[in-house]
């Protein structure tokens, strides 16, 4: 397969048809992915989603965002100098494009040519140490005069200390909310200093969007999916740090840990890591050489697991009766529950989506789905 970036642009129309498609109910990247594929364009998508989700089971009719509010969104977008951009265009994060989950329309804001840089992401907690916010700092300078571009959630402590450090040089900041919907507002200012100089901003949400506690996960595999790795400086068991490195893991991103004393809880997450495998971290050097392997190697899109599986015939009422009845509360993987079921992988496909538009299904990273 080719390297990705075909700097395709998207007609206005097919524009509005994607984001009418993926800010309808039930509706998800994965699930956008495999109707465009399946249903060769949004268009056509748009018109099988009352029937797919019919069949699914769900107890109600589904939302399907009209074309005004499409076009409403986007002059919203437009206001604030944010362009919507799908993943086969010019400034769409190369490295995003490889991700199952790659938001099928991105927002971007600021310069478009910065995210097409190698970039890698640095985290950490947002109460940090005095030491580990200047460590932070100064690994982002040093990686910035290296030729990277520094990404982060914008939030406080050590996120914080990588932008500012790395104004001059390039970063970008991944945001939770909508463009229009800065968190924290302290920080309008430094993201402000971004977009003046040689920075950017993304996100997924629409403009007007205001960030709740389920969307920096979300917003967590994007600042992993866009770098070539992660570097975690303190870490708290259980912190959103260590969910973006469990999720740089399930890409292929490389994950770096700068160790600390197994007296501050605030370390115990970056010793964990390290533990577990993750490259330890003391210089910028550590991490420069740990990438330029990567760095010379293509871009290559994966193969999707269903890149090669059309939409099955419509299931009989046994047929997905027997698959349904296989799934549960517990995570299974979509590969077991083809065998399990017995069925044509097109088949199982097709009654997983159905499900999913109904409202039933969670798909779970690493190929793994339950029953809601």
């Amino acid at each position: 397969m080719d390297a990705i970036n075909t700097n395709k642009a998207l007609t206005d129309a097919e524009r509005i048809d994607r984001l009418r498609l993926i800010r309808s109910d039930n509706v998800g990247p994965r699930t956008f992915r495999s109707l465009l594929h399946h249903c060769g364009s949004a268009r056509a998508a748009l018109a099988r989603l009352p029937d797919l989700a019919k069949r699914g089971g769900a107890s109600r009719s589904m939302r399907i965002c009209s074309e005004d509010d499409a076009r409403a969104e986007l002059a919203t977008a437009g206001k604030l100098g944010v362009s919507l951009l799908a993943p086969e265009e010019a400034g769409y994060p190369p490295r995003l494009i490889t991700i199952d989950d790659a938001p099928p329309l991105l927002g971007v804001r600021g310069a478009l040519d910065t995210l097409m840089r190698p970039m890698i992401a640095i985290v950490g907690s947002r109460n940090a140490s005095g030491a580990r916010l200047k460590f932070a700092g100064q690994l982002a300078r040093e990686l910035g005069e290296a030729g990277f571009v520094i990404i982060s959630g914008l939030a406080r402590g050590i996120d914080q200390s990588a932008h500012r450090a790395s104004v001059g040089s390039g970063t970008v900041a991944v945001l939770a909310g909508g463009h229009d919907r800065i968190y924290p507002s302290e920080h309008e200012d430094l993201l402000a200093a971004i977009l003046d100089t040689k920075g950017a901003a993304i996100s997924e949400m629409p403009p007007g969007h205001e960030p709740r506690a389920r969307d920096f996960p979300r917003r967590n595999r994007l600042i992993s999916g866009a770098a070539l790795g992660v570097v975690v400086i303190e870490a708290a068991q259980r912190s959103g740090s260590l969910i973006t490195a469990r999720m740089a893991n399930e890409q292929g991103r490389e994950v770096f840990a700068v160790p600390g004393s197994p007296l501050d809880p605030r370390a115990a997450g970056t010793n964990d890591l390290l533990k577990q495998g993750a490259t330890l971290v003391t210089e910028a050097a550590d991490v420069i050489q740990a990438v330029a392997p990567i760095m010379e190697r293509p871009i290559m899109l994966p193969l999707r697991e269903d890149d090669d599986d059309p939409l099955g015939s419509d299931p009989s009422v046994s047929e997905r009766a027997r698959i349904t009845g296989l799934l549960g509360p517990s995570p299974v993987s979509i590969d077991d529950l083809i065998r399990m079921a017995d069925a044509p992988a097109a088949l199982v496909r097709t009654v997983l989506l159905e499900l999913e538009l109904a409202g039933r299904l969670e798909r779970h990273g690493g190929g793994l789905v339950s029953l809601l």
